[in-house]
């Protein structure tokens, strides 16, 4: 490959890695559009009858979404590196008292966990499949009132059938309830969209106007989060390759194993910590803040044994 063309590809490359975020949203929302529509036409069939539609109808709307938000919660390390271990120690919880840095973890692991759902609603209520047919097999007064005032008895006895397209009435007044619905549903999806790219907005700058550093220290701090990830994954995986070859050769060798210098349990937990930022330390994560600790503890690991899910140390 020629110079230019690889100083091409790596510009390419570059971008793209830049606009992961960006990128993966969007995938994210084809990936939506494109299940909502298979749902919808493969799946979904209103049964068009009072005591069921309601009930069919919101499965079908809220029920990936929830299975959506909790795949989110599911692969968020976040979640999990806050909560690993509260239910033996709950301060870790909220450690030295610090409320408002576990809150806003929590925030910020939820907010990122509803997209996905926020992004399905949205889809299905513009798209009015599923509303349509939970609406219609609602007996309150109020719905009623709104699809069939100064109309006949025969209006709320239809109303069922109006997704099918099996309603007994005149052709006119059965595709002028389902572009009722049809509206209502899309009036919906658009109000949620609104009120959550507002409340993003509110939420970003609320953020940013409370922040005590700059702008530009903020997206440092991001960029060395995300290479301090990527270069602890390329250790971890190093040191449990050289941990398993030091344990395998001490096995088939027949003899006590070299000495090999692990971080102890406190270490662990320390760097697994939530990261709050503070005024007087020029950190940026947990990790940085414990390996520049003036008493930091360098005793190695004792030998751990793994018994059902629980580590017991041997002497």
């Amino acid at each position: 490959m020629s110079v230019p063309a690889m100083d091409s590809f790596k510009t390419v490359l570059k971008f793209l890695t830049n606009q992961k975020s960006t990128i993966g949203y969007s995938f994210m929302a084809i990936f939506t559009i494109g299940s909502e529509r298979i749902f919808s036409m493969v799946s979904f069939q209103c049964p068009c009858n009072p005591k069921q539609n309601f009930s069919y109808g919101l499965t079908f709307l809220i029920g990936p979404a929830v299975v959506l938000l909790t795949i989110g919660l599911f692969v968020s390390t976040p979640l999990w590196r806050l909560y690993t271990g509260c239910c033996l120690n709950p301060f870790k919880l909220c450690p030295k008292g610090n409320f408002m840095g576990c809150l806003q973890v929590f925030v910020k692991v939820l907010s990122k966990a509803c997209i996905a759902p926020v992004m399905w609603l949205s889809v299905a209520l513009l798209n009015g499949t599923f509303y349509e047919c939970a609406v219609s097999g609602l007996k309150e007064n109020m719905v009623i009132q709104i699809f069939c005032k100064n109309k006949t008895r025969a209006c709320q006895d239809e109303l069922p059938r109006v997704p099918c397209t099996k309603s007994q009435q005149p052709p006119n007044e059965n595709m002028e309830l389902l572009l009722m619905l049809r509206a209502q549903s899309q009036i919906l999806g658009w109000s949620i969209i609104i009120i959550s790219a507002t409340v993003a907005l509110i939420g970003t700058c609320f953020k940013n106007c409370r922040s005590k550093v700059s702008y530009l220290q903020l997206t440092f701090q991001k960029i060395y989060m995300e290479k301090e990830q990527e270069r602890f994954e390329v250790f971890a995986e190093d040191y449990a390759t050289k941990l398993a070859e030091r344990n395998l050769k001490s096995f088939f060798d027949n003899k006590s194993p070299e000495p090999f210098p692990f971080p102890n349990h406190n270490a662990w937990e320390e760097i697994s910590a939530v990261y709050t930022y503070k005024e007087r330390e020029q950190y940026y994560s947990t990790l940085q803040r414990y390996v520049e600790r003036a008493d930091r503890d360098y005793s190695p690991e004792k030998h751990p044994v793994l018994e059902g899910q629980e580590f017991i140390e041997m002497t």
